[in-house]
């Protein structure tokens, strides 16, 4: 009787059980279903978090950019006037550039500046636009240039660098008042290798 007893509450107990563990294996199919939605919501999180961290970088990048095109824009206005300046005042620099090297040569640098400022003056009378800050020396040569004069032999004071424009840039043959020798000691170096003939 005892063992009937015993045997009735142990297959309870194992209907029980197996009530349980058909629970359980419910549960776990559910956390599992559950877990695989949690995964994936999380790994939609993280591609949103990288997209957005991607449109952050762009953002930033495309701010600077704007920020150095707004640069960019004031300089290319400033270069733009400048352009136009240059375009309007194109006519009287060449007039006085050619001027110069035409008919400056045989003077010193107090008489060739006198020269400049009465061809200025013709110049405003006849309402010929010009840069008032015009460079001759820096319109007509360029510092690698005189570089390489200065490496010649060539002195470097303004009078000697615009002697070096008129030998160089004349069309006519340039006289050259030399009483140091130094622009004789300049032609011979820079056309020694052009068959210059000297005759003393």
């Amino acid at each position: 009787a005892n063992l009937a007893l015993q045997e009735g509450r142990l297959a309870a107990a194992q209907m029980e059980l197996n009530n349980a563990q058909i629970q359980l294996d419910e549960k776990q199919m559910e956390l599992d279903h559950v877990q695989a939605m949690y995964d994936t919501a999380m790994k939609e999180k993280q591609a949103l978090l990288d997209d957005a961290e991607a449109c952050r970088r762009k953002m930033n990048n495309a701010t600077a950019l704007i920020e150095g095109l707004g640069g960019e824009k004031l300089r290319w206005t400033a270069s733009s006037k400048n352009f136009q300046n240059q375009i309007i005042n194109l006519v009287g620099n060449v007039l006085l550039a050619t001027g110069f090297i035409s008919y400056s040569g045989p003077f010193n640098q107090e008489y060739r500046n006198l020269l400049l400022q009465l061809w200025k003056k013709e110049m405003d009378n006849s309402k010929i636009p010009y840069s008032n800050d015009l460079n001759l020396t820096g319109m007509l040569v360029d510092n690698a240039t005189v570089g390489e004069w200065n490496l010649q032999g060539l002195p470097n004071d303004d009078l000697s660098i615009q002697n070096g424009i008129i030998v160089t840039k004349a069309s006519r043959y340039p006289l050259l008042i030399d009483p140091q020798g130094q622009g004789k000691i300049w032609i011979k170096n820079k056309e020694k290798n052009n068959g210059l003939q000297v005759n003393s």
